[in-house]
């Protein structure tokens, strides 16, 4: 059979660890390709040495049955290969034009052309319905925005081959099946695509075929149409996964978390992002704060974070005022939405980033001076118990570490703190079916051991089967405030969407 792309046997050595061993990997011209595996099992290396960010020690990459050298992007892009990376490449004080043109832009005389270039843009951002502002400011817009222009950028370039590199990761329900429509659209068009994700819901609902990989290795290649959700799951992980969240049904304790009117306005236009908004977060219960991106629970996050003062309003913790305090010392353990600018230092070891939170203390230093055997040896007990799988141990550069794993040592961190109120905004955010169903166990083990747990989430499975109670917050306002057990996926998009009363039960 005539395959578009061949990678065949492929090997990428890192420092400690074979990436990817001896993996094959087949592209047929019009398929949605879907690539599995756990955070770590090599599939984002695979992609980046196809992209020519990464060159193979073993192996040959074909192109229509020729032999072909990529040694870099611009290589890949003239054989019309695209790619969205998982970590957004763009430049934040661009505006959302000026990075999709980047590197193909028009230049008349040396003077740069834009009028034909937005008007392009604005026709593949319609065409797509991938609504976008050409103007604003990459710093000034959402994860879910930026990952549109990432996409549109690929666009622009006209390419014949395309790479989503979990594309997902940041977008709501809503932008996920739109995103499935898009890329069932471009195949039919005539491009390929190959793409990236831990969702198996995703694979079932778009792809034609799917490689798995695990540890480096490729497990097999599969039709999706003949195999189940589970067996997938199987296939990825090597043991039998639980897809759902098992829980029994607690009573909630005394209030943890209490917030009064509390109103967050924008610095640009003034207009409330959130807007008077009260509850509270009882001991032993999992309140889920839902909505559609963008619509004030980014902003709510920090808020109660610390990390942006409100505009008015009050933030209680166990009775306490706390309101634009930095209160990470007063009881609040945050897994952050961006990993990146909020979550780690990239620069610094594993280790280090363990110990961000706590190094101050008598544990890890003494007279000014850390501990370093306690810091190692405790970040050896955290990489153990949550999994985080690395090339040099403890002494592991960050920077160097998958998406999902750097997410592993943000949620390992914050919950050894034993905080009584875990924030955690999008927790499972890029991470496999296997450490979801880990991290889903240890939110539930959280609430079971009396603590107050908050979490913001996009993901509406992740919504009904964690939350003890569900608050769903539409332009800045709770609008809903149910149980999942009283409200059904449909009744809930609804709310999201502002297309219902302000209810509560």
């Amino acid at each position: 059979m005539d395959y578009l792309i061949e990678m065949n046997g492929i090997t990428k050595v890192f420092p400690g660890i074979v990436a990817n061993d001896d993996v094959t990997l087949q592209l047929k011209n019009g398929e949605i390709h879907a690539l599995l595996g756990e955070n770590g099992a090599g599939k984002s290396t695979l992609v980046n040495v196809l992209f020519g960010l990464y060159q193979a020690e073993k192996g040959e990459i074909k192109k229509a049955g020729q032999t072909v050298v990529i040694n870099g992007p611009n290589d890949a892009k003239k054989l019309g290969i695209g790619m969205v990376h998982q970590h957004f490449k763009l430049i934040h004080n661009f505006t959302v034009l000026e990075n999709i043109i980047l590197g193909a832009e028009t230049v008349k005389n040396g003077v740069l052309k834009l009028d034909n270039a937005r008007k392009q843009v604005m026709e593949l951002s319609k065409r797509y319905k991938l609504d976008i502002d050409p103007d604003a400011y990459i710093s000034d817009i959402t994860v879910g925005m930026q990952q549109r222009v990432e996409i549109l950028k690929m666009l622009y370039r006209e390419n014949e081959i395309l790479i989503f590199d979990e594309p997902t990761a940041v977008l709501t329900p809503q932008e996920i099946e739109e995103l499935m429509h898009i890329m069932k659209n471009l195949v039919a068009e005539g491009k390929s695509i190959l793409f990236i994700t831990h969702k198996l819901d995703e694979i079932k609902a778009a792809a034609d075929r799917c490689t798995v990989l695990r540890k480096g290795k490729g497990i097999g290649t599969v039709d999706v149409a003949s195999v189940s959700k589970e067996q997938l799951s199987e296939m990825m992980v090597g043991r039998k996964v639980n897809l759902s969240v098992e829980k029994t049904e607690k009573q909630p304790g005394e209030i943890i978390l209490k917030t009064e009117n509390l109103t967050v306005k924008s610095k640009t236009h003034g207009k409330a992002l959130v807007d008077n908004v009260s509850f509270e977060v009882r001991a032993g219960e999992i309140v889920c704060i839902a909505g559609i991106d963008g619509n004030g629970q980014q902003e709510l996050g920090l808020a109660i974070a610390g990390m942006l003062k409100p505009d008015s309003g009050l933030i209680y913790l166990e009775g306490k005022e706390i309101t634009g305090n930095d209160i990470r010392s007063r009881g609040i353990s945050h897994i952050p939405e961006d990993r990146h600018k909020h979550g780690l230092v990239l620069d610094y070891n594993l280790a280090c980033n363990l110990v961000l939170q706590n190094y101050y203390t008598t544990s890890f230093q003494k007279c000014g001076f850390l501990k370093f055997d306690e810091i190692y040896k405790f970040a050896d007990n955290l990489i153990h118990d949550f999994d985080i799988r690395t090339a040099q141990g403890a002494r592991t550069v960050t920077r160097s570490m998958s998406g999902g794993n750097q997410q592993k040592t943000i949620i390992a961190r914050e919950l050894s703190r034993n905080s009584r109120l875990l924030l955690a905004v999008q927790p499972t955010r890029g991470l496999d079916v296997g450490a979801c169903e880990y991290i889903h166990k240890q939110l539930v083990a959280e609430r079971d051991k009396g603590r107050g747990v908050l979490l913001i989430s996009l993901e509406l499975d992740e919504v009904m089967d964690v939350s003890d109670r569900i608050l769903v917050i539409f332009e800045g306002k709770i609008v809903a405030d149910v149980k999942p057990k009283d409200v059904g996926f449909k009744d809930l998009g609804l709310y999201m969407a502002g297309g219902a009363e302000k209810i509560s039960v």
